[in-house]
């Protein structure tokens, strides 16, 4: 397994990627809704965001040169903390006939080196508390659970 840092270029394969992840979270909450039908339309949005970002790295998951899927990194910092520097797992997919054949593992364990490289000190990750599949996974990966996201819609 590869990362290779997305280009403008891959930013059509990058909104499929996401639009793909996207609509799998649908069912876990309202507030998950797309405000989209089409990948197309997320494309300047991904570029924007995902590629050009500041504090963001697309890459994606090459093995045996094809592209199986993306992940998204955010580093940041809490600069009050003696373990300040993190790597954020923003999106992690694998496209579907590639899963669960290691590929998600194998992800994490190149953003495990890539956060090293960067001396950062943890890695962190989301999931939606009802995806028990993304949460085993974690678990399984090495993450433990540290603190729980409340939303409130407003109205």
């Amino acid at each position: 397994m590869d990362l290779v840092e997305a280009t403008r270029d891959d930013a059509e394969l990058l909104a499929e990627y996401w639009f793909q992840l996207a609509s799998e979270m649908e069912p876990y909450s309202e507030l998950n809704e797309l405000a989209h039908d089409d990948p197309e339309d997320v494309v300047e949005g991904i570029t924007r965001h995902h590629i050009d970002g500041d504090d963001t790295t697309a890459f994606l998951l090459e093995v045996d040169g094809r592209t199986v899927g993306s992940v998204l990194v955010r580093e940041g910092e809490h600069p009050s903390r003696a373990l300040d520097r993190y790597l954020q797992i923003v999106d992690l997919f694998v496209e579907q006939g590639h899963r669960s054949q290691g590929h998600g593992t194998a992800a994490i364990e190149c953003v495990e080196r890539l956060a090293r490289e960067r001396g950062v000190d943890y890695l962190k990750v989301s999931c939606e508390w009802a995806n028990e599949g993304a949460r085993n996974f974690y678990e399984d990966s090495g993450f433990t659970e540290k603190q729980v996201t409340y939303t409130q819609r407003v109205e």
